[in-house]
């Protein structure tokens, strides 16, 4: 085993600090400071000395995923935070105009806290997410950062200190309650933030006690997490990395499958070493490495990039999952790709690969009522048609149905396309709106009459 590695963090604080930043220039690092003060800003020493290249900076993809750019904000929200930065404005009057942009970006998309929290014998667990039947997602309160923070993320909210924008819980024993009263969930699904900042001794505070509880249902865990990239050495150099994979063991002994729901959004994430020992060390618990990512203009928007991302993670023993498209959340407008655009890039991606590489889905939409899969462009009666699916829904009913929409270049998300065949609305969402008592013009963000 390799001699440990002392992990150390900048965030807007202290960024400037970086030797590498005295090559940046100087337009570049205010850029950093303005945009930073709305969006959440967090880079270590893994990422900055091995997944950068700094000689390609600011263009370099790495570099993009993890520091915040100008065009990341919308014009008028750089300037209004650029101004009060230039005029030395005080720190209260900056984060009211920072909470006041971030409330406009759509903190919390699909329904995250006004259709997805479950209740418990009348109580609301704000820490919990139930969206789909099988799944629930828990958020544990020492698991709300990361490594390093990504610059799409669409949990940004979790990260810029506004309480009433986060989640997170320690009541493990109201999870397993939940899960004892809803037998038909099957996964649980541990998030952040990302629970393996955490150390070992706090990640099995709640995992044991699902372990030592009688639930038959129960059968995945699942672990949601960027340390395999951003900080590999949380599983091979950490003082309680071997604790860890020995928990990671521990899952299987008991009878239950692991899912790590692994996140690489650049080939480069798996190009050193300590990053494919890991994945080797993992995997010799009997986890299963999952693979996804979202496509991203300006970092991975390219067939031949995803081909070469999903062969390597293939030869190393991981498994493709997912393909999403950006959240309509936060950056947004910075890093998506039209869905007409999307479906060719996986498409080509697709086709340059084999078999084993083909179990990846996308791309994918986790839009509010459910994960929607841009199946592909068709002509149907003469009318151009985007055909979509199902590939999760608040109805397990609507899962894998067949629908179209008229074909739109620019679309970028769900809410931006438009029944085909001269349809009033896509057949989910007259349901929807009685499952959540809204008008429909509520829940499409359109009247189509």
């Amino acid at each position: 085993m390799q001699e440990s590695h002392k992990y150390k963090a900048w965030s807007l604080n202290n960024f400037r600090d970086l030797p590498q930043m005295a090559a940046v220039p100087e337009e570049i690092r205010f850029d950093i400071e303005v945009v930073g003060r709305v969006l959440p800003f967090k880079v270590n020493n893994f990422v900055v000395d091995r997944l950068i290249d700094w000689k390609r900076a600011p263009d370099d993809p790495m570099f993009v995923l993890t520091f915040p750019q100008r065009d990341m904000l919308l014009p008028h929200h750089y300037q209004e935070m650029a101004t009060l930065l230039k005029r030395g404005a005080d720190g209260n009057e900056i984060k009211a105009a920072a909470t006041r942009i971030r409330m406009q970006l759509n903190p919390h998309p699909a329904g995250q806290t006004s259709h997805n929290i479950p209740t418990l014998e009348g109580e609301h667990l704000d820490g919990m997410q139930h969206k789909y039947r099988e799944t629930v997602l828990f958020f544990p309160s020492q698991g709300q950062t990361c490594h390093a923070y990504c610059s799409f993320c669409f949990r940004w909210p979790q990260f810029v200190g506004l309480s009433e924008l986060k989640f997170a819980s320690r009541e493990v024993d109201r999870l397993i309650a939940y899960l004892e009263a809803n037998p038909q969930v099957t996964d649980v699904l541990f998030t952040g933030g990302d629970p393996l900042i955490m150390s070992a001794r706090n990640l099995a505070q709640y995992i044991e006690p699902l372990l030592d509880a009688r639930l038959p249902n129960l059968r995945h865990i699942r672990i949601g997490t960027k340390a395999l990239s951003y900080w590999p050495y949380r599983f091979l150099t950490d003082e309680d990395a071997d604790d860890l994979l020995a928990l990671f063991r521990k899952i299987g002994e008991r009878g239950k499958h692991l899912a790590f729901m692994a996140h690489f959004n650049h080939p480069r994430e798996l190009e050193p070493e300590p990053v494919r020992q890991a994945i080797t060390r993992i995997r010799e618990t009997g986890a299963v490495i999952r693979t996804q990512s979202p496509l991203l203009r300006h970092v991975n928007d390219d067939p031949a990039l995803w081909a070469d991302m999903w062969s390597r993670q293939v030869e190393l023993g991981c498994i493709p999952y997912y393909m999403f498209i950006a959240r309509d959340t936060g950056a947004q407008h910075y890093f998506s790709v039209p869905l007409v655009r999307a479906w060719k890039i996986f498409r080509e991606a697709y086709q340059r690969v084999g078999g084993l590489c083909r179990t990846v889905r996308g791309p994918s939409m986790s839009a509010n009522p459910g994960k929607v899969q841009l199946l592909g462009v068709s002509e149907i009666m003469g009318q151009k048609v985007l055909q979509l699916r199902f590939i999760q829904g608040r109805n397990p009913d609507w899962v894998h149905r067949p629908f179209f929409a008229r074909y739109n270049e620019q679309a970028t998300w769900l809410n931006e396309l438009r029944p085909a065949f001269d349809e009033k609305q896509f057949f989910y969402e007259r349901e929807l709106g009685q499952l959540y008592r809204e008008n429909l013009d509520t829940v499409h963000g359109e009247d189509y009459e």
